[in-house]
C-alpha cells in the first residue's frame, strides 16, 4: 500500500441527480470522522449529513465504507454519495483534502488496485475500456476481460512455458549427462502445442481490439462511381452531398457507424484521378493519406464505367481491398459476392439497396465476427505486439532446438517468450509504462 490518501469526484462534470466522491488510503476512516462525525459499518450504506470543519452543512447523503483489504484499490475506501451538482461535490472533495487527502490522478484507483493484487493489468484496463465502450459487443467483451478471461489464458500460457523451461534448464545445469535437446521429443511437442496457442489467442486478441477501436474502412475509386451514396447507405442518413458533378467529395468526411454491434470507422475520400484544380488535388493527397490508416479499403467501380486498374497501384501494399461493383440496377444484374485469387468482390446497387447486407456480412468477417464474438475478449495494441513479440521468440526457440544450435540460446528465447507474455498482465513491467496506462483514464477511477 501507499502511504497517501487520494480523493476525486468519481462521477461525471455536470448536474446529476447524485454525484460521488471517493477516497482511499489510511485516512479515510479519518476523513469519514470529519465528515460525518462517525465511521459508518463495513460495507453497510449509512445515511447521515455532511459537514465542514465548523459544523456547517454542505449536503447529506449516503456514506460506503470499505475496510482493507476488502476494497476495489485494496485499501480502506470511503464513498461519500450526495446530490450530484458540481458546487456541492467541489465543496465535498475540498473538505477531504482539508482532512488530508490529495487529488487522485487520473487513473490512481485502478492504478492502486493493480499494485495491490486486486487486479492484474488487464484487468484494471477493462475497467477504463468498460467505461468508454461504444457498443453492447464491447460492453461484453470488456467484461470477460475483467472477469479474468483474458488473463486465465496468458497465465495458463506462462504456466506451460515455465514447465518447458524447466526441462531445458536441467540440461544445463547438469552437462555432464549429455542430453540433446533435439533428442526430447516432448520439448519439441510442447512448444509446438503453445505456439499454436498463441497463434489462437493472437487471433482472438486482434478481434477483441478491432471491436475496441473500430474497423478503420476507406471508401475509395475514381469520381462519380457512388462512393458519396454508398456512405450515405451504411450511415443511414444524408451524410455526405451527391450529386452527378464528378469531384463533389473534396475533402476526407469520417463518420463512426455500427455494424450489429461492430463499431466502424468510416471515410469517404475524394475521387481518384489527376487534376490541375488544387483544391481537388489536395483532396486527392488527403485521400492517400487516409488509405494509409485503413484496416480495409472498399473500392468502389460503376459497372457503367470502365474500371481504372491504374488505382489499384495507388493503394498501400499489404492493405486488404474488396472491389464494390455498384449500379448492378443499371445492367439488370443480381446481388453477389465473390472470392476469387484472395480478392473479395461484391456486386450490390446503392440505389435500390440490393446487396448492402452481403458488404455488411462482409465487413463482419473481415473483422472476425463471422465466428463467435461473445467467446473473445477486449484487447489493445500493446497487447497484440506483446503476443507478437512472445510468437516470435517460441519461433525462434523451435528453430534452435531443430539446427541443436544448443540450450542456452532456446532457454534465452523461452526467457523472452515469458516475459513478454508476463508484460501483458503487468507481472513484468516498467514504471513509465504504467504511468502511460492509467493517466488515459478518467479521474476517479
Amino acid at each position: 500500500m501507499t502511504g497517501e490518501t487520494i480523493a476525486a469526484i468519481a462521477t461525471p462534470p455536470g448536474m446529476g441527480g447524485v454525484g460521488i466522491v471517493r477516497v482511499s488510503g489510511s485516512l479515510a476512516r479519518a476523513i469519514a470522522v470529519g465528515i460525518l462525525g462517525r465511521v459508518p459499518e463495513p460495507r453497510q450504506a449509512a445515511f447521515g449529513g455532511f459537514r465542514e470543519a465548523d459544523g456547517g452543512f454542505i449536503d447529506e447523503g449516503l456514506a460506503l465504507y470499505f475496510q482493507a483489504p476488502r476494497s476495489f484499490t485494496g485499501e480502506d475506501v470511503l464513498e461519500l454519495q450526495g446530490h450530484g451538482g458540481p458546487i456541492v461535490m467541489d465543496l465535498l472533495l475540498r473538505r477531504c483534502l482539508e482532512l488530508g487527502a490529495r487529488l487522485a490522478r487520473p487513473g490512481e484507483f485502478s492504478e492502486r488496485a493493480f499494485l495491490n493484487g486486486k487486479l492484474d493489468l488487464i484487468q484494471a484496463e477493462a475497467v477504463a475500456d468498460l467505461i468508454e465502450s461504444s457498443t453492447a459487443l464491447a460492453v461484453r467483451l470488456a467484461g470477460r476481460s475483467l472477469q479474468g478471461v483474458f488473463s486465465h489464458r496468458i497465465n495458463a500460457l506462462v504456466e506451460c512455458l515455465i514447465q518447458v523451461r524447466l526441462h531445458v534448464e536441467a540440461t544445463l545445469d547438469f552437462p555432464d549427462e549429455d542430453i540433446d535437446l533435439a533428442d526430447e521429443p516432448s520439448v519439441a511437442a510442447d512448444l509446438s502445442a503453445i505456439l499454436e496457442a498463441v497463434d489462437r489467442l493472437l487471433a482472438d486478441a486482434h478481434q477483441g481490439q478491432i471491436i475496441r477501436e473500430g474497423l478503420a474502412v476507406v471508401i475509395a475509386g475514381a469520381p462519380n462511381v457512388g462512393k458519396s451514396s454508398l456512405l450515405n447507405a451504411l450511415c443511414g442518413s444524408e451524410a455526405a452531398i451527391v450529386t452527378d458533378i464528378p469531384g463533389t467529395t473534396r475533402d476526407l468526411l469520417k463518420f463512426d457507424i455500427q455494424v450489429d454491434g461492430l463499431p466502424i470507422r468510416i471515410v469517404d475520400t475524394a475521387g481518384l484521378r489527376h487534376t490541375h484544380d488544387p483544391i481537388e488535388q489536395e483532396g486527392v493527397r488527403r485521400a492517400q493519406a487516409a488509405l494509409n490508416e485503413a484496416d480495409l479499403v472498399l473500392w468502389v467501380q460503376a459497372v457503367d464505367h470502365q474500371p481504372d486498374e491504374s488505382i489499384r497501384a495507388t493503394f498501400p501494399a499489404g492493405c486488404p481491398v474488396t472491389r464494390v461493383r455498384n449500379k448492378i440496377d443499371l445492367l439488370g444484374e443480381s446481388a453477389r459476392l465473390i472470392e476469387r485469387d484472395r480478392e473479395t468482390e461484391i456486386a450490390l446497387s446503392v440505389a435500390t439497396g440490393e446487396g448492402l447486407d452481403l458488404l455488411k456480412t462482409h465487413l463482419k468477417s473481415h473483422a472476425g465476427l463471422s465466428t463467435h464474438p461473445e467467446g473473445a475478449f477486449i484487447a489493445r495494441r500493446r497487447h497484440l505486439d506483446a503476443l507478437e513479440r512472445a510468437r516470435q521468440a517460441l519461433r525462434a526457440a523451435t528453430a534452435t532446438l531443430d539446427q541443436r544450435l544448443g540450450a542456452e540460446l532456446v532457454a534465452e528465447e523461452l526467457h523472452l517468450a515469458q516475459r513478454a507474455l508476463g508484460e501483458i498482465t503487468g507481472q513484468f513491467t516498467s514504471d513509465d509504462l504504467l504511468g502511460r496506462i492509467f493517466s488515459s483514464f478518467c479521474i476517479g477511477k
